[in-house]
């Protein structure tokens, strides 16, 4: 309760600060960032009070994000000839380079690799983390080019893309950044460029030639013993590499801009990404942070706060449902402990299923993160998913496949949420007799088509994307287990990166040519056919005049319109994943209670 009140304590004042900036008013920081912004403009030729159309606007944030992702494709393969490379890293694989290009220009961040170990600081910084800007400034401006199309009249105009860009990144995603990325390194997240470091053990360690650890072990005169007996072929460890690098910085926009992409390989489970309970707390309000604040700046934007509030009732309802149901199942535990009480099910005084979570955040802290980062897009954990019960891996795995509108990601989570309530007005209108019409814009054939476009190329691409996966048998290489769990682990990592979200069990190995290329095209395919669709149905609305409210007007802004709006959003999402679902987390479940 504690992190949704300062959540939604923070993202008010927020929201009103990004509607002012993207709306052109001056702010406290205009000062200090409109002499960078007019130079950029004046650089890059571009004309700050220029007009864009759907297609154009379109055009430009396609030909943006393609030029993001073959500039970082190439900087992964070539990282070995580049420098800031102190390790001698080699480079990239081509499959996995483009299902990481591909990832980090989508705002989904999936991650077939460890970072600390496969890319170089060169290719975090100018690589990774320039696209974890540029990926959430793009959602951000697609959302205001619809937020014009919704207010303006008969106009053919709906913004400028890099102008929104430029002022996202300039006035919200950089000053919150620095912020974050100060508090997290006064906590002991890494920020360096020095290269890894060996330090000295404080016990050592035995391991076998192939570098198991020897558990029981005893050393004695630089000799290995188990259970009283000399161990033969045993190396004693005294020392560790510790890796370094730019973590704060990358682990701030991460969250900020939902982007989720860790910086080591246990993301924000490793204690020097995440090092304290402040650190924690600071990722995660921050991964929530902008989406909520969104909600209402819309609300701002429209004139009309009321309507922002409704779109922020309705997400936030979903997400309480979302944390509720999985802290209830994560603290009962499993049947394997509850149906022998004399089994404990206490880790250092952690009631529950503690599997899979680290001690210093517990139960309660672990599956609100989980909760948090599968309502957004951002898929970083402090936990490892695969390790929660059935159900509990069955509600953030459903949360992605609604489409990631429970405040989802930075821009693209609320302009999902606005194709949800134009579908809604212009299902639920004509049933109750009323006009569809959405902020007095009337709602026709065309805005729904590609406002169903919006709500199922989600659905589509994740379920087209696992029954490729799922029939071929190299696959199940990939799995840690067979059957229902085997199941769940494939659809829901096709569920992340459909949902560009980007976070896996953590049993599913995707890091093979087929994997690494499915999921890459699965993600372009969400984002930028979704994208697109937001687009053209901006262009639309632009273009039609004003029409009073009626009588005959569906409200909007009343608690049964928050209601039809969770309703049309579980029907799409729910239904279309049951017999998934069926298959997977819920017949792994009837599974350990049978």
């Amino acid at each position: 309760m504690l992190y949704l009140v300062i959540l939604v304590g923070l993202a008010i004042p927020l929201g009103k600060y990004i509607s002012k900036v993207m709306n052109g008013e001056k702010v406290f920081l205009s000062k200090i960032i409109v002499p960078a912004e007019n130079l950029i403009y004046k650089t890059l030729k571009i004309n700050k009070d220029g007009d864009m159309g759907f297609k154009k606007y379109a055009v430009s944030a396609l030909a943006f994000s393609g030029f993001g992702l073959i500039f970082l494709f190439v900087i992964q393969c070539a990282q070995a000839l580049l420098p800031l490379n102190p390790e001698g890293i080699e480079g990239m694989s081509w499959h996995l380079s483009f299902n990481t290009a591909a990832s980090f220009v989508t705002n989904t961040n999936w991650q077939a690799y460890s970072g600390e170990s496969q890319l170089s600081y060169l290719s975090q910084a100018l690589g990774l983390t320039v696209q974890n800007f540029t990926s959430a400034a793009t959602g951000i401006a697609v959302l205001y080019a619809l937020v014009r199309g919704l207010m303006r009249v008969k106009s053919n105009g709906i913004g400028n893309f890099f102008v929104d860009v430029t002022r996202s990144i300039l006035y919200i995603l950089l000053p919150l950044s620095i912020v974050v990325t100060i508090g997290l390194a006064s906590q002991g997240v890494v920020q360096t460029m020095r290269g890894h470091e060996e330090v000295a053990l404080l016990e050592p360690v035995a391991v076998t030639t192939e570098g198991e650890v020897i558990e029981h072990a005893k050393i004695l005169n630089d000799k290995v013993y188990v259970d009283g007996k000399e161990v033969k072929d045993a190396e004693i460890v005294t020392k560790e590499v510790v890796p370094l690098g730019m973590a704060a910085s990358q682990v701030a926009i991460k969250q900020l801009g939902t982007n989720g992409g860790r910086y080591y390989g246990v993301n924000s489970a490793h204690p020097l990404e995440n090092p304290t309970p402040f650190s924690n707390m600071l990722e995660m309000i921050s991964l929530l942070l902008i989406p909520v604040a969104l909600c209402f700046a819309f609300g701002r934007d429209v004139k009309n706060k009321k309507q922002g509030i409704a779109l922020f009732m309705a997400m936030f309802i979903m997400l309480v449902v979302g944390l509720g149901l999985t802290a209830y199942s994560e603290h009962s535990s499993t049947p394997a402990f509850t149906q022998n009480q004399s089994v404990s099910t206490s880790v250092d005084g952690q009631m529950g299923n503690m599997e899979g979570k680290e001690t210093r955040f517990g139960i309660a802290t672990s599956v609100t993160w989980a909760s948090f980062t599968t309502a957004a897009s951002n898929g970083s954990a402090n936990s490892m998913h695969d390790s929660y019960t059935p159900l509990d891996g069955m509600i953030p795995m459903l949360q992605m496949q609604l489409g990631e509108v429970i405040f989802g990601g930075v821009g693209c989570g609320l302009y999902g949420m606005l194709g949800f309530a134009i579908l809604t007005v212009f299902v639920a209108g004509p049933m109750v007799g009323r006009t569809p019409e959405f902020l007095g814009k009337k709602i026709e054939p065309f805005e729904m088509r590609m406002s169903v476009l919006v709500c199922l190329a989600t659905p589509i691409a994740i379920l087209v994307g696992s029954f490729i996966a799922t029939i071929l048998p190299q696959t199940s290489e990939s799995l840690n287990n067979t059957g229902a769990h085997g199941l769940s682990e494939v659809v829901y990592a096709f569920s992340s990166c459909g949902g560009n979200n980007g976070f896996a069990f953590a049993g599913f190995n995707a890091n093979a040519p087929f994997l690494n290329v499915n999921l890459g095209l699965v993600m372009l395919f969400a984002r930028f056919v979704q994208m697109t669709a937001c687009l053209a149905i901006a262009g639309s609305l632009a273009k039609k005049k004003k029409i009073a409210v009626t009588s005959g007007t569906l409200s909007t802004l009343n608690a049964m319109f928050v209601f039809l709006l969770i309703l049309m959003v579980l029907i799409v999402g729910a239904l279309s994943f049951f017999p998934a679902l069926s298959l997977g987390p819920i017949a792994e479940f009837f599974e350990m209670i049978v």
